[in-house]
């Protein structure tokens, strides 16, 4: 049995709206997951990274004012440790993030997840 699609959404963000308006027009009815409601756990996001093929940093939102206020910029700063921070503040997460036949896509633009379904 293969696995459900999952998106990672969250409902106030244009392209989480519009990367799951794609996965609906082609028939495709994801488990949906409101990440800053049910942050993923530390091993759920660590294999997320590894299908996304990227390091924790480029998974966070730098812009966000958490990411500079718990001083995430510093480069001396574990894969644990901004893994954990992503999971404690869940706002940093870069969104959406589409998982489907074992593969994984952040959506932005919202088309990258076509690449995967």
């Amino acid at each position: 049995m293969t696995e459900p699609t999952r998106i990672f959404h969250n409902p106030r963000c244009s392209k989480s709206r519009e990367a799951l308006e794609l996965l609906t027009e082609r028939g495709i009815e994801p488990e949906i997951i409101r990440y800053l409601e049910t942050p993923p756990t530390v091993q759920e996001l660590s294999d997320i990274l590894e299908a996304l093929g990227c390091q924790p940093r480029e998974l966070m939102r730098t812009g966000e004012s958490e990411y500079k206020e718990l001083g995430l910029n510093n480069p001396d700063l574990s894969r644990d440790q901004l893994i954990a921070a992503m999971v404690t503040t869940p706002k940093l997460i870069e969104r959406p993030i589409v998982l489907a036949n074992g593969k994984a896509a952040v959506g932005r633009p919202p088309e990258n997840i076509l690449t995967i379904i």
